[in-house]
């Protein structure tokens, strides 16, 4: 199998970036091996040519469901039989490291290896940051709480890797009780250690968010540049109570509420109280208007602005720089803010993978990010000779 060559090894530092990425039966690529250095990596080609697959198997890497939210089922490619694994060569702060996730055969649970012995999500969760921007999130100021929260969550969930396990048990007895709840004459014992459950879960869910929220405020107050600076605030019961209480009180309280509000969640069939219910609210800081009252190009100027100062929180925090993952996030932008954002990524000492339509879309990328062309589940590289290229038919990266 032919591949795309490496360019020279990039200096060690903070980042995160992919030496070498291998996909197998991942969406629409039976095989591929892609090795990159260290710089921001342009993904270009036309619509449905497999870019944004790219991005979601990294996505993969990280602790999360990836950037599409994709049931494990869903990203297998149509005749592997659900079978299927991405890995990568990883250089971080701390050394070279082989990550390597999927559905194994005889299996329908996704496995994770790290340097080739199977390992727990908590083994890798500080190893691989990852945050990311897909045209999906452009309406979130415009849609409901749910996607907000989702948005926000993932920011979190970057900094703070045990906000999943909160996240995903409070969900799992909040769905229980809901069921129980339903049910003629409900164990009210039963009832009552999911209430628990709901309230230690949710109430460290909550705390989290508060802490997340505020160092991104803070990050994002002190934005200068193009990107216009956002406030942040949260909207939820539980998180006001945190501004008053400390969290065992606030458990205490949860539960209470939980209890009382029994009768009223069973006719509705579902729960009213909760960091489930909580909301975002993000202003333009500049012009004090909430995001969903700015034009869609202030819109897509303010998220990114959020992603950009997460990853500087990261940085001070952590001492990391994550990956960036942003799918046509340039496609939208003058040129004045497309410089501006390769600016910031190059700054931020951060590999960033980007995908667009046309390679001018980048501009003034050149010399500080690597170029891939995508075409047909196929990566071809720009500066290889183009009579190679036509040689290989396609088949540097790609086994049939």
């Amino acid at each position: 199998m032919s591949r795309v060559l490496a360019q020279p090894e990039g200096l060690p530092g903070r980042r995160l970036s992919i030496r070498r990425l291998t996909l197998t039966d991942f969406r629409c690529y039976r095989h591929l091996r892609l090795e990159t250095d260290s710089r921001p990596v342009v993904l270009t080609g036309a619509n449905g040519a497999g870019k944004t697959n790219l991005l979601e198997a990294l996505s993969f890497l990280a602790p999360g469901r990836g950037l599409r939210r994709a049931t494990l089922a869903q990203v297998a490619r149509r005749d592997s039989a659900g079978i299927w694994a991405v890995a990568a060569v990883l250089d971080g702060p701390s050394g070279r490291v082989e990550i390597g996730t999927g559905i194994e055969p005889g299996s329908t649970r996704r496995a994770l290896r790290l340097d080739g012995e199977p390992v727990k999500a908590g083994d890798v969760a500080g190893l691989v940051a990852a945050l990311w921007l897909t045209p999906a999130m452009d309406r979130v100021f415009m849609e409901g709480a749910s996607g907000r929260r989702r948005f926000l969550d993932r920011l979190i969930l970057a900094i703070d890797h045990g906000h999943a396990a909160h996240a995903g048990a409070y969900d799992h007895a909040m769905r229980e009780r809901n069921r129980v709840l339903k049910e003629q004459g409900a164990d009210p014992g039963w009832l009552t250690a999911l209430e628990a459950a709901m309230a230690k879960h949710g109430v460290a869910m909550a705390a989290a968010r508060r802490r997340g929220v505020a160092q991104l405020d803070r990050m994002c107050a002190a934005r200068q540049g193009v990107f216009p600076a956002a406030r942040l605030a949260l909207m939820g019961d539980v998180e006001h109570w945190l501004d008053e209480m400390d969290e065992a009180e606030a458990e205490a309280r949860l539960t209470k509420a939980l209890v009382q509000s029994r009768s009223r969640d069973a006719g509705a069939g579902a729960t009213t109280i909760g960091p489930h219910r909580t909301d975002l609210d993000v202003r333009h800081a500049a012009k004090n208007l909430n995001a969903s009252d700015c034009s869609t190009g202030e819109q897509k100027a303010v998220l990114i602005s959020m992603v950009l100062s997460q990853a500087r929180v990261l940085l001070t925090e952590k001492g990391l720089a994550p990956l960036m993952l942003l799918d046509e996030v340039v496609a939208h932008l003058d040129q004045t803010r497309r410089l501006a954002l390769f600016d910031e990524l190059v700054e931020l000492d951060a590999q960033s993978w980007m995908t667009g339509a046309d390679q001018s879309l980048f501009d003034g990328f050149e010399g500080r990010a690597q170029f891939f062309q995508v075409a047909d589940a196929t990566i071809l590289n720009p500066v290889a000779d183009a009579t190679n290229i036509h040689k290989e038919t396609g088949n540097l990266t790609h086994e049939h």
